[in-house]
């Protein structure tokens, strides 16, 4: 006997959805569970009870079982015998491939359309490899660029967000990004890590500094008594996410900014200063 859900219930819809409205609750529970979005416990779990219950309903052939035999449908052995489902034992499925009623062309094509990554099992898996290489900027920003493949020019666009190692479908082939390294910032992930010098008496103080992003220059406040290695958060002023929606944060790491060479007047003064530290 199954524990498994109701598909429709999974799925949030009524048993006369139509097939349009099937694929839209499907998309948006996708992306609202996959589980590098979704961080919650059984994040997972909730995304491949999705997938199972749209992988039924989209096909008609599964749909029409399990209209009529409910999850029993698809265990061995269900409705074996004289009359019963599937003639004189079980019958199994399995997914049907275009069959121009809702259903992808792959069942793993959902990763590529909503998160640009590569499912091991899917069509993308299967196509050849081209690697293109990108400075921090494009890959940042985004480029558009002209790339010979095959013996015919392709001009291909390069969204916003991308990073090293990153894959972009296009219908015949695959691009891998190989991106160039910076010498203003380092990237982790969505943020950017910049560093920032200031001096002892600015440390010490407080001052208003102004510092490039990637997206230009801003002004931050360096509280006084800021420490060496302290960690400024710009929100949003990182990379652009790749889905379009919102972007990572910009940290800019202060560090002390410590003279070589001090003149006689400098080493006076922080002399006088170290009496009273």
């Amino acid at each position: 006997m199954t524990n498994k859900r109701d598909y429709y219930e999974v799925l949030g819809v009524s048993k006369s959805a139509s097939a349009d409205e099937l694929k839209k609750a499907y998309r948006n529970l996708a992306r609202k569970h996959h589980p590098d979005i979704d961080k919650s416990e059984g994040a997972e779990a909730k995304f491949k009870e999705i997938n199972e219950a749209y992988q039924v309903l989209s096909d008609p052939q599964k749909k029409g079982a399990y209209d009529q035999y409910g999850h029993s449908a698809f265990e061995p052995g269900a409705g074996a015998g004289p009359g019963g489902f599937g003639g004189g034992g079980y019958q199994t499925y399995s997914w049907s491939s275009g069959n121009g009623q809702g259903g992808f062309q792959d069942p793993f094509d959902i990763f590529e359309m909503f998160f640009g990554g590569r499912s091991p099992y899917g069509k993308q898996a299967r196509l050849p490899r081209y690697v293109i290489d990108l400075s921090f900027e494009e890959a940042v920003h985004g480029t558009q660029k002209t790339v010979r493949i095959e013996d015919n020019d392709q001009t291909i666009k390069i969204p916003a967000g991308v990073d090293n190692g990153s894959e972009i479908a296009f219908n015949d082939f695959v691009i891998v990004t190989q991106v160039a390294s910076s010498s203003k910032f380092s990237r982790r992930g969505y943020d950017i890590v910049s560093e920032h010098y200031v001096t002892f008496s600015q440390a010490a103080l407080g001052t208003v500094a102004e510092i490039e992003t990637v997206d230009g220059r801003v002004k931050i406040r360096i509280p006084a008594g800021t420490q060496p290695g302290t960690q400024i958060r710009l929100r949003g002023k990182g990379v652009k996410h790749l889905n379009g929606h919102g972007a990572g944060d910009h940290y800019a790491i202060i560090r002390l900014d410590v003279p070589k060479h001090l003149s006689k007047e400098q080493k006076q003064l922080l002399e006088e200063l170290e009496k009273f530290s």
